[in-house]
């Protein structure tokens, strides 16, 4: 089974109930004509309710386009033969363009939303990045000192307890390297330095290494991320390697990473149990870490695929644009002053 979770088209909920499509199909044809026939701001004002009403029904502009084809159509045939069509039409755009409204309103705030995202997962990532290099840097000088200091300690004792001391100091060392591991998956240096294959070879390595895990890294992609897209990218594989070792109960996980057209994708797949992906979803409680992928796609205008069945293993594919587009803080949609949302 599959689902697909497109990040940048979530569909909004409201309270409101909207008419059923047929129904509402002829109250905005009777709108339309009523405006058409009278002109005026109150046909405008239900122009902009009905668009509420679809939106909040989940219809998208497609078939708002659909709706107002067949009732400007249905409007230019009924329409005397002496009406100018060309002025009839362009009315009409009016009332469509206020029907569009809502959408407007809703895309751009979408892209705020989807700003506002953007900025959290950067501060997020600094703070990540200054724990990083705090256990890399102090607790490592720690360490050390720890290490000197026993050292000393040791030459003072008897033979017997240096020995049982030496087995102190080698479960120091696996501490340390432990602390070191822990360090560069937060914020690996060579995703910076080398980019976002070298950086999930080497988090695949030490997480199969940790949990038994066979895990493949295989990539075609030539050339450099933005760096937002790399940490994006890294931290999706990561939550997902998690993922499978929480609920898949795998013994591989296949990682494939490259470029289809103008985005950049990549595949996570084991040979886990599996799992019900839309009934997931449909449930309102997607759990296994959709969530946080989800979030972290919909800053980037990204897709999240998922193909899995029971006893069959899972995999994740997400896209995303190779060109990030920032929104405009400036632009504000269009909104009639005696209109509100």
């Amino acid at each position: 089974m599959e689902a697909t979770i497109n990040g940048t088209d979530a569909a909004p909920t409201g309270t409101d109930t909207a008419p059923p499509r047929n129904e509402f199909e002829r109250e905005y044809a009777r709108a339309l004509g009523n405006y058409l026939l009278n002109g005026g701001e109150a046909p405008l004002e239900e122009a902009y309710e009905l668009g509420r009403q679809a939106l909040t029904a989940g219809e998208g502009v497609l078939a708002m386009a659909h709706f107002y084809h067949d009732a400007l159509a249905a409007a230019l045939h009924q329409a005397p033969a002496r009406d100018d069509p060309s002025a009839t039409v362009s009315k009409a755009a009016q009332f469509f363009t206020e029907s569009m409204s809502p959408f407007e309103m809703t895309h751009r705030a979408i892209g705020d939303a989807n700003t506002a995202l953007r900025k959290l997962n950067e501060t997020l990532e600094e703070e990540v990045q200054r724990i990083a290099l705090a256990l890399h840097d102090d607790a490592g000088q720690l360490m050390v000192a720890v290490h000197l200091s026993l050292d000393e300690a040791i030459r003072d004792m008897p033979p017997n307890v240096q020995a049982r001391m030496s087995g102190v100091k080698a479960l120091l060392g696996l501490v340390e390297e432990r602390i070191r591991d822990l360090s560069h998956e937060l914020r690996p240096a060579m995703l910076d330095h080398l980019g976002l294959v070298p950086a999930v070879e080497f988090l695949a390595a030490n997480f199969g290494q940790r949990t038994g895990l066979h895990i493949t890294v295989d990539s075609s992609l030539k050339g450099s991320l933005s760096p937002r897209l790399a940490i994006s990218f890294y931290r999706i594989v990561q939550e997902a390697l998690t993922n499978v070792r929480r609920h898949a109960h795998a013994t591989r996980v296949r990682i494939q990473i490259g470029k289809r057209g103008p985005w950049l994708r990549c595949q996570v797949a084991d040979n886990g149990v599996g799992f019900d992906p839309a009934g997931t979803i449909s449930s309102g409680h997607p759990g296994l870490g959709l969530v946080g992928i989800r979030e972290r796609l919909n800053a980037l205008g990204g897709k999240l695929r998922i193909q899995s069945a029971q006893g069959r293993g899972t995999k994740v594919e997400i896209t995303a644009p190779l060109h990030q587009r920032e929104h405009a803080d400036s632009d504000t949609p269009r909104r009639r002053p005696s209109r509100s949302a």
